[in-house]
């Protein structure tokens, strides 16, 4: 047939030419990021606004050490994943697939269950804490934070069902933009001393402290699992390699992936086979992916860096716990500008918890869909959950990927508000579903950069990771899943940390 072999300048005049390259100046940047922001803004609402205070309103500037090691030493964990999906077109759950008895996939569903779960619970219990304290504090009503879960819970997967990838975007960077600048604004007002700097290189382990380092460990920036979600992210928004992956296979320019007859070489494309144009498109779009992780990584660490400094300065001593958590939280901002500015933090603290909890509804059931669809043939015939793919018998299919998809988020919100309803504590929850994310990260991690590894093209200088890069990223996979063995023995074997 005369459409089994295509010569790349015939394709080229065919449609990739028109394919419209994006602009790389900085505010064409920041309007196109989209998975990297939401990635950020899954952990700020945890990690930061209650993890990160509690650090320093128990132990000052003890645990400052923690922050750098979990950002230096986890970064290739998630960057990995971003690399991949815009150098292949695909998400890191096929590339799971192709492993022995696929055992990756296997093991990313049973956790994602359990993180839907328990994880889930941590995450929408901080956002109905604001909501708690706001209610108590203003109308004097004391609203049992379970009601409060089962309503922003139930508004967050009705929007998410009734509408697209785009609104989570948007949750994503407003929240964003509205926190950096009030934090930011606050943290000048009176800043921690410089001596405080010293602890960035001081390890200390204060008694009482294991959960914490685990939690910063484990959910800083956020859990490297959400690497995965992230790289579901990117493939759904269909741009770069994203888009036109399906059209270069159909042109005989990329090998069709068969995910019941897995090859991870079927996985790759040889950009040198691609019309010029195409290549450039693909390029952009794989820059734009990079930096849009890189800034929100950045923009991430200093957040963290900030609350806990915060925290030193105007809580500690203060066992930072309760329902009223969120209260004891904002008087690092009334004290440092004066009662107006509770308000400007509650709508800050909110927007971030809450984008937390409504990413997650979405994340982890798309990857729920996503590894059945690699798993299951029945479901892998019926694949898709974007509006556009949606066909009847998709929707009344319980098996297919969009039913998955949906039956899964109905499960984390029963489950995680049951759990929230027998252990109503804010603070408790956020610390165990963080150091639960630790535990379960080392695997993600080396499966991320193996992948990565090995189904990119060595030849493929601008989609390859350098040298110095790769062995950055072997030696903190060594160094992140050390730490998580010594803190899981100190805490089954009671082994002190460090000597302390």
């Amino acid at each position: 047939m005369a459409n089994d072999l295509v010569d790349p300048g015939s394709v080229a005049s065919e449609g990739f030419e028109q394919l419209e390259l994006p602009k790389m100046t900085p505010l064409s940047l920041f309007l196109k990021f989209g998975p990297g922001i939401v990635l950020m803004m899954t952990g700020i609402g945890t990690s930061h606004l209650i993890t990160a205070p509690t650090a320093g309103g128990r132990f000052a500037y003890a645990l400052l050490w923690c922050i750098p090691i979990a950002y230096v030493f986890k970064y290739y964990g998630f960057e990995m994943a971003f690399r991949f999906t815009n150098a292949t077109g695909k998400s890191m759950i096929e590339a799971y697939g192709t492993a022995w008895k696929k055992w990756p996939l296997w093991y990313v569903l049973a956790t994602t269950l359990l993180q839907c779960a328990v994880g889930q619970a941590g995450r929408l219990i901080a956002a109905s804490a604001v909501l708690y304290y706001f209610t108590t504090q203003s109308f004097g009503l004391d609203i049992p934070l379970l009601w409060f879960a089962l309503l922003l819970g139930g508004v967050a997967v009705l929007i998410i069902l009734r509408g697209d990838y785009r609104a989570v975007e948007i949750v994503a960077k407003t929240a964003a933009a509205g926190l950096v600048f009030s934090t930011i604004l606050v943290y000048f007002v009176r800043p921690a001393p410089l001596s405080a700097m010293g602890h960035f290189f001081i390890f200390e382990t204060p008694q009482g402290s294991w959960l914490i380092i685990a939690a910063f460990l484990g959910l800083l920036p956020t859990g490297i699992d959400v690497s995965l979600q992230a790289s579901e992210w990117g493939k759904a928004r269909k741009v770069g390699l994203g888009r036109i992956r399906e059209d270069l296979e159909k042109a005989g320019l990329a090998p069709t992936f068969d995910p019941f007859g897995p090859k991870k070489s079927d996985l790759a494309v040889d950009m040198s086979q691609l019309p010029a144009h195409a290549r450039e498109y693909c390029r952009r779009w794989f820059t734009i992916g990079l930096w849009d992780f890189r800034v929100g990584h950045v923009v991430s660490f200093v957040l963290a860096v900030v609350f806990l400094l915060l925290a030193a300065v105007w809580l500690y001593p203060s066992p930072v716990a309760g329902r009223a958590v969120m209260g004891e939280i904002a008087q690092m901002f009334t004290g440092a500008v004066g009662p107006w500015m509770m308000t400007v933090f509650l709508v800050g603290a909110f927007a971030a918890t809450y984008s937390t909890a409504f990413n997650y509804f979405d994340g982890w059931p798309r990857i729920v869909g996503a590894c059945c669809r690699n798993i299951f043939k029945t479901t892998a015939g019926l694949s898709g959950i974007s509006r556009e793919d949606l066909t009847p018998e998709r929707r009344r299919k319980w098996y297919s990927e969009y039913n998955i998809y949906r039956i899964t988020m109905l499960y984390s919100l029963v489950a995680s508000v049951t759990i929230i309803a027998g252990v109503p504590s804010p603070v408790y929850l956020v610390l165990v579903a963080s150091a639960m994310a630790l535990f379960v990260a080392p695997v993600i991690f080396f499966l991320n950069l193996h992948y990565c590894l090995t189904v990119i093209p060595r030849e493929d200088k601008a989609f390859y990771p350098g040298a110095w890069e790769r062995a950055f990223a072997w030696g903190s996979l060594v160094v992140f899943t050390g730490l998580s063995v010594i803190l899981i023995f100190a805490r089954v074997f009671k082994i002190p940390l460090f000597g302390a």
